[in-house]
């Protein structure tokens, strides 16, 4: 084992992902119904798996230690912050001789000295503007992996870090309920299951309906989207695809796009080519995220 120095021998000891194995290959009552016990599941965290961690503070240092000790190797690690002297009680990756030094690279020197076989890539402030090389996490409703990313600052690392590699490897549920704390008149303490609203518009992507007529104006649609009072929506931006390209309906918050636009407003949904079933994407600054929209012609 490599102790604090990092001269040790480079390759993995014998036994040092047995805690991990007992995790992975073998099931239990508590392992999620997707869940096969598999000697792959563990290279696969090791070989495949990109985790991007924001943050190499208090809570960033622990949360690194515990995914590069679960058999996570992949780990990409952003901080703008240096060293201080005053972060030494408690961010235990660093020592006095770091003190002014990038967090995001001595954090990485040291968990890639300390854990053997581990990859810790560094962005100090000045590579934030730079492209990560990590992918995205997609977690399907029926639970399935496609790629994977973790984003983490949380109030405790450790059930951070167990819920990533819950989702990593499916071995376990992840945690889908929430538990508030109350010292202020007593104590008070309830847990419970925040259920998912299938047309969010913070994290679902079904479409929603709109109904209009065919021979609508643009404008009426823009109208409805700023008047209705689920939507409400400030300068909202709308894109269609048509034969195979990507079109903008209307933007309004680009002088020279909302001019090149405009004449759409009074245009009808017909004479736009807009057909029935078809998708409308729509941006505004009061939206997350993009909101789609299936156009339902009615007569």
């Amino acid at each position: 084992m490599v102790v604090d120095g990092g001269n040790g021998d480079r390759s993995d000891w014998q036994g040092q992902w047995d805690h991990v194995k007992k995790f992975l290959e073998r099931a239990g009552p508590f392992t999620h119904p997707d869940f096969e016990p598999s000697t792959e599941s563990l290279q696969f965290l090791m070989d495949t798996c990109k985790i991007l961690v924001i943050g190499a503070g208090g809570l960033g240092c622990e949360l690194l230690k515990d995914l590069a000790l679960s058999g996570f190797r992949h780990i990409h690690v952003v901080d703008m912050d240096t060293i201080d002297i005053s972060n030494l009680n408690r961010q235990f990756l660093f020592r006095p001789k770091d003190v002014g030094r990038p967090k995001a690279e001595v954090a990485a020197d040291f968990v890639n000295d300390r854990v053997l076989g581990c990859n810790v890539v560094p962005y100090p402030s000045e590579c934030i503007k730079r492209s990560l090389d990590v992918q995205i996490l997609t977690y399907s409703s029926n639970h399935s992996l496609r790629t994977f990313s973790f984003v983490g600052m949380s109030k405790c690392c450790f059930i951070y870090s167990v819920y990533v590699f819950k989702i990593a490897t499916s071995a376990y549920v992840p945690l889908n309920n929430y538990m508030v704390f109350n010292d202020v008149d007593g104590l008070y303490t309830y847990t419970f299951e925040a259920e998912r609203k299938e047309n969010c518009s913070a994290c679902s992507q079904v479409p929603q309906d709109l109904q209009f007529l065919p021979s609508a104006k643009l404008q009426e649609v823009l109208d409805y989207l700023t008047e209705n009072a689920s939507l409400q929506m400030k300068s909202p931006a709308i894109t269609t695809t048509l034969d195979g390209k990507n079109k903008t309906l209307y933007l309004q918050t680009v002088a020279s796009i909302e001019e090149r636009t405009r004449p759409n407003l009074s245009k009808t949904l017909k004479e736009l080519g807009l057909v029935d079933g078809q998708e409308l994407a729509v941006a505004d600054v009061t939206t997350p995220q993009t909101v789609l929209f299936k156009l339902n012609f009615i007569s």
